[in-house]
C-alpha cells in the first residue's frame, strides 16, 4: 500500500471547510428540504463536492477537491490527501450500513476521511465526523461491512472494542480476521458466525441442497467432515449437532432437518474392531468406523483450512492426527459407559 508522507496537512483548514459546508447543507435543508432530498445517493456527493470546492477558493485546497463517483471509497478527494465519504438515509436516524471492511476501492493516496452524513428523514439534517469515530460494529451484507452510528459515543468504536486502531486495521493484509475473532469471542454454546470468509479454494454455491437429495458418496463424505471439524459430536451434549448444521447450510449450501439420523440411526450396533467384538456401542462409532481412512487423511493433509477455520485447537498442534484424536476421546467418555473406556484406544485407530 502507497502511503502519504505528509503528516496532517491543512487539517484545521479543511475541518473548516467540512464544518461551513454542513451549515451551508442545513441552511438548504431549512430553505428548502423537499429539494434537498431529491438529492439522495449520488446526486448528493457532486453537490457536496461543489460546496466545498466553492469554499475551498484562495486556499491550499482550491482546485484539488473532485468528487470521484462510482464505487471509488472515498467519494470525494481534497489534495490527495484528505477524503469525504457521503451517506444518507431517508429514515429519522443517524445510522446506515458502510463501506466494505477490506476497502478494497479505496484510493491509497487518501489518509484521513471524514463521514458527511445527510438524515433525509424529517427533519433534514446534516453532520460530519472522522470517519473512523462513528463506525460502531461491523455487518454482514455480500461481505462483512462496517455500521455507521453518528451519534456513538466516543471509545465505543469497533476499533475500540477489538483493541486496534484503524488505520492499523485497515493495513493489514487480511483486516477481517481480528473482527472475526472478536466476534467469535461473543458467541454462546450452539452459535456460530453464518458469514464464512472466501479463500481461493472456498467458494459456496448459490442453490441451497437438501441432504436428501445428496448421493450416498456425497453423504458419507460430509459425514466424515463432520466428524474432523465438530468432535464434539462423539458426545453427550444436546447442542452438539448445532455447529455442523450451520456450517453445512453457510458454508456448504446444504439443509439437513435432522442431523441426528446420518449419525445416530439404528440407535446401536454391534462392532468388530481388531479382532475384538464390541456389544451394543452407540451407532455413531459405528458411522465413525465405516469413514476412519478418510478421517485420518483429511486431517492430516497439510493444506486443509477448513480444519483450522473450524478448530483453533489445530493452530498450534504440531501433530494435528493426535490432537484430534485427544479431542475426540475427551468428548467419547461423555457419552460410552465406563464398561466400554478399553473400547476408545481401537476406536480411534
Amino acid at each position: 500500500m502507497i502511503l502519504s508522507t505528509n503528516t496532517e496537512p491543512q487539517k484545521e483548514l479543511f475541518r473548516e471547510i467540512l464544518g461551513k459546508s454542513i451549515d451551508i447543507l442545513n441552511g438548504q435543508a431549512i430553505a428548502d428540504p423537499v429539494e434537498i432530498k431529491k438529492l439522495a445517493g449520488i446526486h448528493l456527493e457532486q453537490h457536496v463536492a461543489d460546496i466545498m470546492a466553492e469554499l475551498s477558493i484562495g486556499t491550499v485546497f482550491e482546485k484539488t477537491i473532485h468528487c470521484l463517483g462510482g464505487i471509488s471509497f472515498p467519494d470525494i478527494i481534497a489534495n490527495k490527501y484528505y477524503g469525504v465519504e457521503v451517506k444518507t438515509t431517508i429514515k429519522n436516524h443517524w445510522k446506515t450500513t458502510g463501506n466494505s471492511v477490506l476497502e478494497t476501492t479505496r484510493r491509497q493516496d487518501v489518509e484521513r476521511i471524514f463521514l458527511l452524513f445527510g438524515k433525509l428523514g424529517d427533519p433534514v439534517e446534516f453532520r460530519y465526523r472522522a470517519y473512523e469515530e462513528c463506525l460502531s460494529e461491523v455487518v454482514v451484507t455480500h461481505s462483512p461491512r462496517y455500521l455507521i452510528d453518528m451519534n456513538l459515543a466516543a471509545d465505543n468504536t469497533i476499533f475500540d472494542k477489538i483493541k486496534i486502531p484503524y488505520d492499523e486495521l485497515r493495513r493489514k493484509s487480511n483486516p477481517i480476521r481480528p473482527i472475526v475473532n472478536y466476534y467469535k469471542s461473543l458467541l454462546k454454546e450452539g452459535e456460530e458466525l453464518w458469514w464464512v470468509e472466501p479463500t481461493d479454494s472456498h467458494s459456496v454455491s448459490l442453490v441451497i441442497k437438501l441432504w436428501s437429495n445428496l448421493s450416498v458418496t456425497e453423504k458419507k463424505n460430509y459425514t466424515m467432515k463432520g466428524f474432523c471439524l465438530f468432535p464434539e459430536l462423539l458426545g453427550s451434549s444436546h447442542t452438539k449437532f448445532n455447529r455442523l448444521a450451520i456450517w453445512l447450510s453457510i458454508s456448504q449450501g446444504i439443509v439437513c432437518p435432522n442431523l441426528r439420523d446420518p449419525y445416530s440411526a439404528g440407535g446401536r450396533v454391534d462392532l468388530l474392531i481388531n479382532n475384538k467384538k464390541y456389544i451394543q456401542v452407540p451407532a455413531i462409532f459405528g458411522k465413525l468406523q465405516e469413514s476412519k481412512r478418510e478421517i485420518v487423511q483429511f486431517i492430516s493433509d497439510d493444506a486443509n483450512e477448513e480444519l483450522f477455520r473450524n478448530n483453533e485447537l489445530f493452530y498450534d498442534s504440531v501433530d494435528r492426527l493426535s490432537a484430534w484424536k485427544s479431542l475426540a476421546t475427551q468428548y467419547s467418555k461423555k457419552i460410552l459407559d465406563s464398561n466400554y473406556y478399553d473400547l476408545i484406544p481401537d476406536l480411534f485407530f
